[in-house]
């Protein structure tokens, strides 16, 4: 049975219309409430709520804890000694914001934030289904890095990803960028109808759309109006049409690469069918381009007389009155600061969604991401100035009894790092990370089961890249969609078939024996026992050495005592390494806390 809350839940959920949603409302910009000692507006609007739940807020974190924190955030890369003991020796006022502005700058911050946005445009190396055959795409990937690294306005890094050939002032980088809907899984395998196959690629673009930009699940109207949202059939074969006028052609990114970009046709109508139950092969009556009433502003008070193409639809999309762009763009930049998001369902905010607890904040970051001309790199640095962002996560069990998922923000937070970020970790720890940035795609070290595992007609070969190609970041990972890198896969990365908001964080076995016996891991051990060895000192000046690396703080005299014994109750030719190991697979080493 539904409790009585969850039954009014439901209740409102189907009796609300439109128009009154929380989501279709243009963000309303209000002023943050008059808190005593809340020192930036993020603050006010968390603050202002915290007595009512009976929360009190954390000290800060230290400044070694801050420093990873922020690091891991805002380059994916946790500070190396060096950089760690620059700031923690820095007396001068402001010596947070000098780190941040200087991870901002980094070309490794680009890197960072190209993960989450390569799973919602469902990035991959191979085509998928069943002979998954290797295609070169990369230079989409190298695109966004740029772009993410430039700052580029959020609203014309979407216009060059949906319409970079239409645009007047096109170039090979605006094409490129316009790899985004040639990530879609291709299938040209025998027997394969080639008219079917396109379709199925021009609806996926249609529903990725939705997701990636309106949080919208567009695809649940492809055989009939949708079941919630006020989304009609004929609505989403409208947003289908955007997409019949484009061929899908090979780009020569100008040092000889290959990349899949769209082109848009000569005089081509953007005119689809809708289809039956939406089935390929029972098309029905004709249909225009045209956009959801719902979504945003009607789509003549954006473009006036312009044509109907990708252009027309990317300039709806960061319109001024579309009341969802802005508010997913900034939804999903505190989910990546905080590990979950002020929607609960920041995949679908739809009818079926709760309204935010924090609507208010997320309505002013939504604002203030337009207000700063669509910059990203502004608004991560204003969330990651505020008290919020920089308190332990370390709380009292009485506050953690009366918030236990964290959503007052009363507390820092505490999760597992995502794969690539917990894969980078390792590198750096132990000396190994290339810091090259950009280019082909690359093979790791991995267990070689090409002969072992076969996968119908799949190529299995992992020829293991030679030199610092071996350890690049985990961004650069070739990747095979239906056989994916094991240490990613098994740390919750996608498989990117489809588009993903956000990846599952789950805890299982497998996740610790890959963490003791993966290759990398390994190899990371090696280098970080080699790393302690050689560190000046005695042993548990060169045990402290290894634990600082990991966890950005010194050891207490309890964990170095383990620390000790462990060292001496190994085999003198294997303990460094023993020992090394523990420390990479430490929670607080896999942990962003």
């Amino acid at each position: 049975m539904l409790s009585l809350v969850a039954c009014a839940f439901v209740a409102c959920s189907v009796q609300q219309g439109p128009t009154e949603h929380w989501a279709y409302r243009r963000p309303e910009r209000r002023e943050p409430p008059a808190v005593r000692g809340a020192t930036t507006d993020v603050d006010a609007f968390l603050a202002a709520k915290w007595r009512g739940a009976g929360l009190t807020p954390t000290a800060a974190a230290s400044r070694a804890v801050l420093a990873r924190r922020v690091s891991l955030d805002l380059i994916g890369l946790p500070p190396t000694a060096e950089e760690l003991a620059a700031f923690l020796d820095d007396p001068i006022e402001g010596a947070y914001e000098r780190l941040v502005d200087r991870l901002l700058a980094s070309p490794h911050y680009g890197e960072r934030w190209a993960v989450p946005w390569l799973d919602l445009a469902r990035y991959g190396d191979t085509h998928g289904y069943n002979f998954d055959n290797r295609r070169s795409i990369w230079p989409y990937r190298d695109w966004l890095i740029d772009a993410l690294n430039d700052d580029m306005p959020f609203d014309r890094f979407t216009i060059e990803q949906l319409a970079g050939d239409l645009l007047p002032d096109a170039n090979e980088s605006t094409r490129i960028a316009t790899g985004f809907h040639r990530n879609t899984m291709l299938n040209n395998e025998g027997g394969v109808d080639p008219k079917e196959a396109r379709w199925e690629r021009m609806v996926d673009r249609a529903s990725t759309t939705g997701t990636a930009w309106l949080g919208s699940t567009f695809h649940c109207a492809q055989c009939h109006d949708h079941k919630y949202d006020p989304l009609s059939q004929r609505e989403f074969y409208g947003m289908v049409a955007f997409f019949e006028t484009q061929d899908e052609v090979d780009l020569k990114r100008a040092d000889g690469a290959k990349t899949m970009v769209l082109q848009e046709k000569r005089d081509a109508q953007p005119v689809t069918r809708l289809r039956v139950r939406g089935a390929f092969d029972s098309p029905s009556a004709e249909v225009r381009a045209h956009v959801p009433a719902a979504f945003g502003p009607p789509l003549a008070d954006v473009v006036g007389d312009a044509k109907l193409d990708r252009l027309a639809l990317a300039r709806w999309i960061v319109a001024p009155d579309n009341p969802l762009t802005a508010r997913v763009a900034a939804n999903r930049i505190w989910m990546e600061l905080f590990g979950e998001s002020l929607v609960s369902t920041p995949e679908d905010y739809g009818l079926q969604c709760e309204e935010p607890l924090h609507l208010d904040l997320l309505d002013w970051l939504a604002t203030e991401l337009v207000r700063s001309g669509w910059s990203q790199k502004q608004l991560i640095k204003t969330v990651v100035m505020s008290d919020v962002y920089r308190r332990s996560s370390e709380a009292s069990p009485a506050d953690f009894a009366r918030d236990p998922e964290n959503r007052f923000y009363a507390r820092g937070t505490r999760y597992r790092l995502d794969a690539e970020r917990l894969r980078d970790t390792w590198l750096v720890i132990a000396g190994l990370l290339s810091r090259k940035v950009g280019g082909a795609s690359v093979y790791p070290l991995q267990a070689d089961t090409s002969g072992v595992i076969p996968m119908n007609k799949v190529n299995m070969r992992w020829p293991v890249s030679a030199g610092e190609d071996r350890w690049r970041r985990g961004v650069y990972t070739f990747w095979r969609r239906t056989a994916p890198f094991v240490q990613l896969d098994a740390f919750d990365a996608p498989s990117r078939e489809m588009c993903q908001v956000r990846r599952e964080r789950s805890n299982t076995p497998l996740q610790a024996l890959v963490g003791l016996n993966d290759p990398t891991a390994l190899a990371a051990a090696s280098a970080l026992a080699d790393r302690m060895s050689a560190h000046d000192g005695d042993a548990d000046e060169q045990l402290a050495y290894g634990f600082r690396l990991c966890t950005c703080r010194s050891p207490s005299a309890r964990e170095l005592a383990m620390l000790r014994g462990a060292l001496q109750a190994e085999p003198a030719d294997v303990a460094w390494s023993r020992v090394a190991i523990v420390l990479l697979n430490l929670d607080e080493t896999l942990s962003r806390g």
